[in-house]
């Protein structure tokens, strides 16, 4: 899953008013920032497999460090920790803890039987990956939902506000188009490369939170 955990982020702005989005972004992308660390390392392994699924030519091969549920629910609270330690915040601590989880359920739905619990158990996934219409319609209904529970919860504070937000989501857009009509990574090292440009997100939405305001 791609902008659906953008989409889940975004929705616990709602939870957290005070909790810049670039925070519940990093949250919710959060195993997947660590991942290309834990392959690099040789700790987990990925294979580009062109036909793997109609959406993804990946093979997860072996993740459980970033992506069992067991460890999610460690990084959760690593990263709820962190953040509480900076801002004191405990609802804020409590939204971005739930953002890491979250990652692994989405997962969950679109994955195919990739994903464990804890490491050396049963691997699960749903396969919606298996349905380019149907992940394209799941993903995009959840992103809607997502900006529309933020604005919702926000309001511009300047003219920022407003344009760096949509200049957020449309990049997000492109590059959710991007990454399903594109071509395969050339190898696996090259995607290990590619996917920390997700701090981009981060980033962009860390900008535009801070020229906006909680309505709540």
């Amino acid at each position: 899953m791609f902008i659906g955990h953008f989409a889940a982020g975004l929705a616990l702005k709602r939870l957290a008013p005070r909790t810049n989005l670039g925070w519940l972004i990093a949250a919710v992308c959060f195993l997947d920032l660590l991942w290309p660390l834990f392959l690099l390392a040789g700790l987990e392994r990925v294979r580009i497999d062109p036909g793997n699924t109609a959406f993804t030519p990946l093979d997860f091969v072996f993740y459980p460090f970033t992506h069992s549920l067991q460890m999610a629910v460690v990084w959760s609270v690593f990263l709820a920790g962190v953040y509480y330690v900076f801002t004191k915040y405990r609802i804020g601590a409590i939204a971005v803890g739930i953002g890491v989880v979250s990652h692994w359920f989405l997962d969950l739905i679109v994955h195919g039987p990739d994903l464990q619990i804890y490491a050396g158990g049963e691997k699960y996934g749903f396969g919606l990956w298996n349905s380019i219409a149907g992940t394209v319609i799941v993903e995009s209904v959840m992103f809607a939902a997502g900006i529309w529970i933020y604005l919702r919860s926000t309001r511009a504070r300047d003219r920022v506000g407003g344009y760096a937000f949509w200049l957020f989501v449309a990049i997000l857009v492109l590059s959710y188009i991007g990454n399903a009509l594109g071509p395969p990574p050339p190898s696996e090292t090259a995607l290990i490369y590619f996917t920390p440009l997700v701090w981009i997100f981060v980033a962009l939405a860390t900008w535009a939170d801070r020229h906006r305001e909680s309505t709540t």
